[in-house]
């Protein structure tokens, strides 16, 4: 059985080798995707995104079980810092949603931002269309969390999860990052802090003013409180649970699902070409020692980075797309 039709049956080891295989952008990896890629696109795919410790790890490992005991499967994408030293992920799933590591539903895999803005990985994209050949009903993808650029997120989603906490500045950080315009599903989480009345009201006044025009989805608030009172906390994520379904159904029924189709299919296309020209070029620049030249040119300010680039440009491409 080759490597695609082993990841369409499920087969975990061949799914993280294949990953793990993007990460270190090994050409074969690109070749089974090409096999994969006609069997994703049913899976319904939720951003978790928000500041560092908001408590987005705890809230997806709970929205893990929500799911399950639906019995829909599942499968999560957590992206972490890089490690300075191996490049691989700091946390890594071996520390977190431990207690799912038993379920052959539940398939979670750490991915190393390795200096990607945004707080998500490069290889966010085509992991998610790994997870999606599997089978998965449901992948979350839970973002490392960088501030101004989480909203990198809404490319890869379908349902933006934004999770907030009371005095943290969120509310402050959300305007500028822009995180209130991608936002599909609010959670205060660890709302039974001090001020977290207050950010649900000014979540709320924030949605009065957005004038949603007749028929559009308002982002719900799920509050959501303490995990050590399991009852509650059980309770509260089931709500959150219920509002992903409820946004998905939305976004089909108001046939606006294909516009969050054609952003997402965008930003890949973008990618691939990135991929597929930049990259060869970059790495021939590397072996020759003509990047190296370059750099010396740029540091003694021999020469401008727009008149290299221009220069590279024309060796390596027509020059009738250059006119």
């Amino acid at each position: 059985m080759d490597k695609a039709s082993k990841i369409r049956a499920g087969d975990v080891r061949t799914a993280s080798r294949l990953i793990r295989n993007l990460e270190d952008q090994l050409p074969e990896a690109t070749e089974t995707l090409k096999h994969i890629f006609p069997h994703t696109g049913k899976a319904h795919i939720v951003g978790i995104t928000g500041a560092p410790g908001a408590g987005k790890s705890t809230l997806t490992d709970a929205l893990i079980s929500s799911f399950r005991h639906q019995n829909r499967t599942v499968g999560v994408l957590a992206v972490d810092p890089t490690s300075p030293f191996t490049g691989g992920a700091i946390l890594g799933d071996r520390i977190r949603m431990q207690r799912h590591a038993e379920d052959p539903g539940v398939f979670v895999r750490s991915l190393a931002t390795r200096g990607a803005l945004g707080g998500l990985s490069k290889a966010v994209g085509d992991a998610v269309h790994i997870l999606d050949a599997m089978g998965k009903d449901i992948i979350m993808v839970e973002t490392v969390g960088t501030g101004q650029q989480e909203v990198e997120i809404i490319n890869h989603s379908h349902t933006v999860v934004v999770v907030m906490v009371p005095g943290m500045g969120d509310e402050i950080q959300a305007i500028k990052a822009g995180i209130l315009e991608i936002a599909d599903i609010f959670i205060v989480n660890k709302a039974d802090r001090d001020g977290a009345r207050q950010l649900h009201r000014e979540l709320q006044m924030m949605l009065d003013m957005a004038n949603l025009k007749p028929g559009a989805w308002r982002p719900p608030i799920v509050m959501v409180e303490n995990v050590f009172q399991p009852e509650a906390f059980t309770e509260q994520m089931e709500e959150a649970s219920r509002q992903i379904d409820a946004h998905y159904r939305y976004l089909i029924e108001s046939e606006r699902m294909e516009d969050r189709m054609r952003r997402q299919v965008l930003v890949e296309i973008n990618e691939a070409i990135r991929a597929s020209i930049l990259e060869p070029v970059l790495k021939d620049l590397v072996a020759s020692g003509e990047l190296d030249r370059m750099m010396s040119a740029l540091f003694k300010k021999e020469s401008d980075p727009y008149s290299l680039a221009e220069r590279a440009a024309k060796r390596y491409l027509k020059k009738e797309f250059l006119a």
